[in-house]
């Protein structure tokens, strides 16, 4: 049967208007481009889409709802296409693409940033380092803002100025019947209500408003590394490091590989403020620890801090990953980090990485459940051998399963798919809420290719 014909279920003429009313770019098999644009960074995703439409404004997102809606096809939606869980993609549906949409426009005066949905966290850095502002996004640069955002969005900055989500002024995003919706706190705040770590169940937004803050251009922050033998002596010290330190340090300890591909130990930190108080808060982890292996520990510029791990996630590298929620890093968690990260070997990589929250992140509204935790793990797998997927996913989940009795649950953004059995765990006390905004923009549940939030009967 015609590609056409499998994309619309009838004689390739829906599909053919949608081709000409959209202005930006519809691929189906077999077009030049179509293979490139269905991969995604997880290289552990390999799915075919029935069509991808690449937009250029939110007409053609409305054109793309309406065409998938119609037709009931699926739909995925790919902002920087970087979802661990593959919700970037899917077999046999429409995957609506966002990557054209990415300008980043800044109201220096007024310290607010508008952006896109196909933006990346470097493209918005670069924006707004011009003017020394800047405000919470990811750890690694290449990924898309809007998922990020919509997840929650923890970075660097999260303990100083909150989350990704808590950042937010406004939003602006196509619902499942097609209107264009703006959602803020005066504006159905409901709606913005849940965005603000609810994922993509409500719509697709086409636009993003971001308070800024005064940022760099120069942080203390980057990392060092130790060796293996060294990793309780490294979770003792960044617990005592954590545990009374102001809201402008945002750290992290991570069981991982060096640059070699050896097993290490490291602790990685920005202070977002004073240069000179950030070196003498985090000096002294060094004397605590002992000689590092590699100290990258120092003043950079803030888009040197965002972009400094990219490398280690490239795009097409297999991943698995899970989390957890601590409230506090006790002597029996860090002797399960410790027990888990001596299965390390590399490759493949297998890390875990325990991220300071607090500070800011407490004072915060939205769907976003676990403002309260102290710390989250984030359990990490990453191959490229294809053989080495078993095992890669039953470490994760192994240790996933070792630290179930401390969690408080898991981070939405890190969690896999598994037909919303993790959507409990992520939401808490905010599921019924949000269950009912979803029944009020999302009735069918045409959106569901999330972490996905059932709508109330």
């Amino acid at each position: 049967m015609p590609e056409t014909q499998r994309a619309d279920g009838a004689d390739g003429a829906d599909l053919g208007a949608l081709r000409e009313g959209v202005r930006g770019q519809v691929l189906v098999a077999g077009d030049p481009e179509y293979d490139e644009a269905r991969r995604v960074w997880n290289g552990a995703i390999d799915r075919r889409p029935a069509l991808i439409v690449r937009c250029a404004d939110s007409a053609d997102v409305q054109q793309a709802v309406a065409f998938a809606s119609g037709h009931g096809l699926p739909i995925a939606v790919r902002g920087g296409g970087h979802s661990v869980a593959g919700f970037s993609t899917c077999d046999d549906g429409v995957v609506i693409d966002l990557g054209l949409m990415r300008s980043v426009l800044v109201d220096v005066d007024a310290r607010v940033a508008r952006a896109r949905p196909g933006a990346t966290g470097a493209e918005f850095d670069a924006a707004t380092q011009q003017h020394g502002l800047a405000t919470t996004l990811g750890v690694v640069s290449t990924t898309g803002i809007a998922g990020l955002t919509l997840g929650g969005g923890i970075g660097w900055l999260m303990r100083k100025h909150g989350l990704a989500c808590d950042n937010l002024l406004s939003v602006e995003l196509v619902t499942a019947d097609g209107r264009l919706v703006r959602a803020s706190a005066d504006e159905n705040p409901g709606l913005f209500w849940a965005l603000k770590g609810g994922g993509g169940n409500f719509g697709i937004v086409t636009s993003f408003e971001y308070q800024l803050h005064p940022v760099g251009p120069t942080v203390y922050g980057g990392g060092m590394m130790f060796a293996r033998e060294r990793r309780r002596t490294v979770l003792e010290s960044y617990r005592e490091l954590t545990r009374n330190a102001p809201d402008e340090l945002t750290a992290y300890a991570a069981m991982t590989s060096g640059p070699d591909g050896s097993p290490v130990a490291a602790i990685a930190a920005c202070y977002a403020g004073d240069v000179a108080e950030g070196a003498r808060l985090l000096e002294p982890v060094k004397a605590a620890v002992g000689e590092p292996l590699l100290d990258g520990l120092g003043p950079l510029t803030y888009i040197e801090q965002q972009s400094r791990v990219d490398a280690g996630y490239p795009h097409g590298e297999h991943h698995y990953w899970r989390s957890c929620f601590l409230d506090d890093l006790t002597d029996e968690v860090i002797d399960i980090l410790v027990e888990r990260a001596s299965l390390l070997e590399s490759p493949p990589v297998l890390e875990l990485i325990v991220e300071q929250l607090g500070g800011a992140i407490a004072a915060g509204d939205g769907a976003f459940a676990h403002r309260e935790a102290s710390y989250d793990v984030l359990i990490a797998a990453n191959w490229t051998d294809p053989t080495d997927r078993d095992r890669c996913v039953a470490w994760a989940r192994e240790t996933a399963a070792a630290l179930e009795p401390h969690s408080r649950g898991g981070y939405a953004n890190y969690e896999p798919d598994a037909d919303g059995a993790y959507a409990p765990g992520a939401y808490r006390d905010r599921l019924a809420r949000l269950a009912a905004v979803k029944a009020e923009y999302d009735p069918t549940n045409l959106f569901r290719l999330n972490q996905n939030i059932i709508p109330a009967p």
